[in-house]
């Protein structure tokens, strides 16, 4: 019963992921989502909004700064989970 299941859920999770992929958009296409235009405020406007000479630091520390906070935070807690069961251990 286990293994029909697991086989269950395996196969639910891949035709999620396939009807994921079936309805993205096509590569390059001007309509996308990631076409908007926010990349070219991010270009355009880096060095007047942010004081930064770099647009890729000032777009990771000024414009998005709390999700490389929180990226770094998940980082941290992973190493530290790691290091403390890899410490349990020995």
């Amino acid at each position: 019963m286990r293994l029909i299941l697991t086989l269950i859920f395996l196969a639910l999770i891949s035709v999620v992921m396939v009807a994921t992929v079936v309805e993205m958009p096509p590569f390059g296409n001007a309509d996308n989502p990631t076409n908007n235009e926010v990349p070219q405020k991010y270009i355009n406007d880096a060095v007047e909004d942010t004081g930064a000479l770099n647009v890729i630091s000032s777009i990771i520390i000024d414009y998005r700064a709390f999700d490389t906070l929180g990226e770094a935070t998940v980082l941290f807690v992973a190493i530290a989970a790691a290091l403390s069961c890899l410490k349990a251990h020995s």
